[in-house]
């Protein structure tokens, strides 16, 4: 896991051009998450990017305690400029050297504040690449927010407790495949996926 403080600016900025890019005919598409269109991912980002900078800012409360599973997320009238605010939020957030000491709470789980930090990370990176598989959109991620990601979901993987991936069974991806394909694989989904 990632002991170290960095910029979600960057990957949060990132996102929100892919948001931008996506165009109206394309809201009710598959995406690599099976139960969520592309209208849905993006209503995630925006409950995500919200419930993350609240625990960035130790703003604990509905936003932080809310599990991602109590309901299936969509998007709302202006939820453009909603997610948009939303990762500009977060990103300002965890600019704060305090957001990533001490704990927090995210998902309704309390976590320490560098942990926050590298979950926040990781789900900009991996619901990035969702989001511009989906649309068929180019995507880069931002180099630290990707290592911030295999580290922590490496480490969840290698966790008996957890009976391997976070969002699903560890997809296998050769060791020399590029970092994103491991992340992707370490998330549950299949790196060649494709809508």
């Amino acid at each position: 896991m990632t002991g170290q403080t960095f910029d979600l600016g960057p990957q949060a900025l990132i996102v929100a051009r892919l948001a931008d890019g996506v165009t109206d005919d394309v809201l009710g598409g598959a995406t690599p998450c099976p139960d969520y269109a592309v209208h849905n991912v993006l209503g995630h980002l925006t409950g995500l990017a919200g419930a993350f900078r609240d625990a960035g800012r130790k703003d604990l409360g509905p936003s932080t305690d809310t599990g991602p599973d109590t309901a299936v997320p969509d998007t709302g009238p202006g939820w453009r400029a909603a997610l948009a605010k939303a990762l500009d939020e977060l990103a300002e957030a965890w600019r704060d050297p305090a957001a990533w000491t001490g704990t927090t709470r995210a998902g309704g789980v309390t976590l320490p504040g560098a942990v926050a930090g590298a979950v926040a990370a990781d789900e900009l990176v991996v619901h990035g690449w969702d989001l511009a598989r989906a649309t068929g959109q180019e995507y880069t991620p931002d180099a630290a927010a990707l290592r911030a990601s295999y580290a922590f979901l490496r480490a969840a993987a290698e966790d008996p407790t957890r009976g391997g991936g976070i969002f699903g069974p560890v997809v296998p991806v050769p060791d020399d495949a590029p970092l994103l394909d491991r992340v992707i694989g370490l998330s549950g989904r299949d790196p060649g996926w494709k809508p």
